[in-house]
């Protein structure tokens, strides 16, 4: 997965000079996190929502007309933006994309190409990504299976087992809870399981006569009105 293919095209950007409380008023109406701030064409550093609503709410509890008038009127991006902010390129990976943002406690990066800013990547694309993953718009059914040592055609066993019981295997996600750097070295993973089944119950007892423990299930919930769809 390539970042260009999941970023905000033809992304929002402001000058350095733009009053704070027009970066608010954009961020606000078009739902977003953060803002490129480029001048002549060049990266200048990057704006924040949370920086944006920090000036207003203190300038609004202060009551005070001359901290208000300087919030609307006088205070600028530049005043309060990241400086030289930590960028992605449009051609890196989902998975480095994800891997940085963690190393760094970054929420959302300028995606450059050129030399250019490109795109923006942040929370509601990584959110995004990860329904996707999830299956969130399908009505996947699901299970769980107990931390296990993956060995060569284990996987392709569980995928065995879970169509022999009548589903239709969607996807498989091995999962570790260890952090990096220890990620790679962790062996035991759980391994999620995604599928379309009549019957999930089924699907379970299969598993588990599989020798694989079932530490949860998830049935697909079809409401009336889609199921006529």
């Amino acid at each position: 997965m390539i970042v260009r293919n999941w970023m905000q095209t033809n992304p929002i950007v402001v000058t350095s000079d733009t009053l704070l409380s027009e970066a608010k008023r954009i961020l606000t109406e078009n739902n977003l996190h953060g803002l490129s701030v480029v001048d002549d064409g060049r990266l200048r550093g990057l704006i924040t929502r949370a920086n944006c609503l920090r000036a207003a709410h203190f300038a609004l509890r202060t009551q005070n007309p001359d901290e208000l008038n300087f919030f609307s009127t006088r205070l600028k991006v530049k005043d309060l933006m990241l400086r030289n902010p930590a960028t992605v390129d449009a051609n890196d990976t989902m998975e480095h994309c994800l891997r940085k943002g963690q190393e760094l406690g970054v929420a959302q990066f300028p995606v450059m190409d050129g030399g250019q800013v490109a795109g923006m990547i942040s929370a509601n694309e990584i959110f995004s990504l990860a329904a996707h993953f999830l299956g969130a718009w399908e009505k996947r059914s699901g299970v769980t299976l107990a931390p296990m040592e993956l060995k060569p055609g284990t996987v392709g066993r569980i995928a065995d087992v879970v169509e022999a019981a009548g589903a239709e295997v969607q996807a498989i996600y091995p999962i570790s809870k260890a952090e990096p750097p220890a990620y790679k070295e962790h062996k035991e993973k759980k391994v999620i399981v995604r599928f379309h089944a009549k019957d999930v119950a089924r699907v379970v007892a299969a598993l588990e006569a599989a020798g694989f423990r079932v530490i949860e299930s998830v049935e697909a919930i079809h409401r009336p009105d889609q199921a006529a769809a």
